[in-house]
């Protein structure tokens, strides 16, 4: 008996949507977690990152974009460079660990 995908049309419609909507899940708003002002923790007198809902980063005077990837990361680019963290939370604390296993540990400013 040949294959026919008439028979199957339901399941395959089914499973197209399914993996269409995770794809459209995936395009959403940023991580509530990373929007705000962070501080590095320890100085008073640290560069202050601002993480908009627009994507938008503000490092001390310099702008960039930021986009989330899977597994709790992120890329930022600004002018001058181009970085990549792993993000960690636990409330208003983060740490963004770079690919070399440097951290930098951040407050949230309230």
């Amino acid at each position: 008996m040949p294959f026919s995908f008439a028979r199957y049309k339901f399941q395959l419609l089914i499973t197209a949507m399914a993996v269409l909507l995770l794809a459209m899940a995936g395009c959403g708003s940023p991580s509530p977690e990373i929007v705000g002002k962070w501080q590095m923790s320890g100085d008073p007198k640290a560069t202050v990152w601002e993480f908009s809902t627009d994507r938008s980063v503000l490092i001390g005077s310099i702008r960039g974009r930021y986009s989330l990837g899977d597994n709790n990361r992120v890329k930022i680019q600004t002018p001058y460079a181009t970085m990549a963290y792993h993000m960690e939370f636990w409330g208003d604390h983060m740490i963004l660990t770079e690919v070399n296993g440097a951290k930098l540990a951040f407050n949230r400013i309230k």
